[in-house]
């Protein structure tokens, strides 16, 4: 076996258990960090959160375009992942629904530093948005269904549509740190209950 082969085969090997979850770590806490500071926040805040140093955090992520990107995508599968789990431990689809729709605010405030990053790779950032929605909007889709058929909600939703207007609702939240993008959604997601 040749080191190129021996190389190859170190690269495509899967990350050992606890790789993954100090990788989890870094992620969470990078999110959480991008929620209250933003994207541009201080790399030692997200080490400090994260409990290690920031030698740590460039090793797994070089630069800040990896980080923000790996913590679109972290977030973008917990949200995907999320939706089933609450509906299947949620007291009532609309319930599960309005859970869904919190973490999906949060992702949202965390996104928004996206853009600006990848400016200069729209191909990139055309390729996370489109990963997003094949992601996103069958999950959004399920909850409402599941929603509809309970009778909670009424049946005509649009999950795209729900989801840009969450979007919407969300955008002030970069201007105004009193603007309460929650409360807001809370608003829309209530109003599409099915009145009698």
């Amino acid at each position: 076996m040749s080191d190129g082969d021996a190389e190859a085969g170190r690269a495509a090997r899967p990350k050992r258990a606890d790789a993954r979850r100090n990788e989890e770590t870094l992620l969470d806490a990078a999110a959480a960090i991008f929620v209250t500071s933003g994207v541009e926040a201080p790399v030692r805040d997200i080490a400090a959160r994260a409990g290690v140093g920031t030698g740590t955090i460039y090793r797994h992520f070089p630069t800040r375009a990896d980080l923000i990107i790996a913590v679109y995508r972290h977030q973008v599968e917990a949200c995907a992942e999320a939706g089933p789990a609450l509906l299947a431990s949620s007291p009532t689809p609309h319930a599960a629904l309005g859970r869904w729709i919190d973490l999906f605010v949060d992702f949202l405030v965390t996104k928004h530093g996206l853009a600006a990053v990848l400016q200069s790779d729209a191909a990139g950032f055309d390729a996370l948005h489109t990963y997003f929605l094949d992601r996103l909007v069958p999950v959004c889709g399920r909850l409402l269904d599941a929603s509809a058929a309970a009778g909670e909600i009424r049946p005509d939703i649009d999950p795209l549509g729900l989801m840009r207007g969450v979007g919407n609702l969300c955008i002030g939240a970069d201007t105004d740190p009193r603007y309460n993008a929650r409360r807001l959604v809370g608003f829309l997601v209530a109003g599409l209950r099915r009145t009698a």
